[in-house]
């Protein structure tokens, strides 16, 4: 058997990819409370995703690096979302929300711009650890990579991810990492 080059990264993205989840699913939580979700996409739905980054450029209040950030996930073989849910109080009471965490229990939680909130602080620097540890491994097993909340805001918004705040890593292998050095389209 002979297998070309292209293939054989396709291949290796989605290896990776599942790499990257397991290492994200296994970064340190607080309290050891788990509310991390991990989403793979590829295929047809990556257009989808920069289709509708696209269009959210449009909209009044947004800015245009949607657009911009669109053309990484079109040039990426896979995106990775992983996003919190951040409603639960841990009962530490530190305030960061800007509650108690009784009285965060009894907040209304309703759907901001792109996200949902409040988030308990924790929660928040669970999804940057999972994301932190994903992406050094995607580093370490060199894999082009970059974290975008553009990503996420979309794929949430298309019903991909059902995380209150998530976030999206495009994954790709090529001669040069597309999504750094980016140009701002007018």
């Amino acid at each position: 058997m002979i297998v070309g080059e292209e293939e054989l990264r396709k291949e290796a993205i989605k290896l990776a990819a599942h790499l990257l989840a397991i290492s994200a699913r296994t970064a340190p939580k607080s309290k050891g409370e788990d509310d991390v979700e991990i989403v793979y996409v590829d295929g047809e739905e990556l257009e989808k995703i920069a289709d509708k980054m696209v269009e959210l450029a449009g909209e009044k209040g947004r800015d245009k690096d949607f657009v911009r950030d669109a053309e990484g996930v079109r040039k990426s073989q896979a995106v990775l979302l992983i996003g919190v849910n951040g409603g639960k109080a841990l009962g530490l009471n530190c305030g960061a929300c800007g509650f108690d965490c009784n009285e965060f229990k009894k907040i209304e939680r309703k759907k901001g711009k792109d996200f949902v909130g409040p988030n308990c602080l924790f929660k928040l620097l669970d999804l940057g650890i999972a994301l932190g540890s994903a992406v050094k491994l995607a580093g370490i097993i060199s894999v082009d990579n970059r974290i975008m909340y553009r990503i996420g805001t979309a794929a949430k918004m298309l019903g991909y991810a059902k995380a209150d705040v998530v976030m999206g890593i495009p994954l790709t292998a090529l001669g040069k990492n597309p999504f750094f050095d980016r140009v701002v389209k007018k």
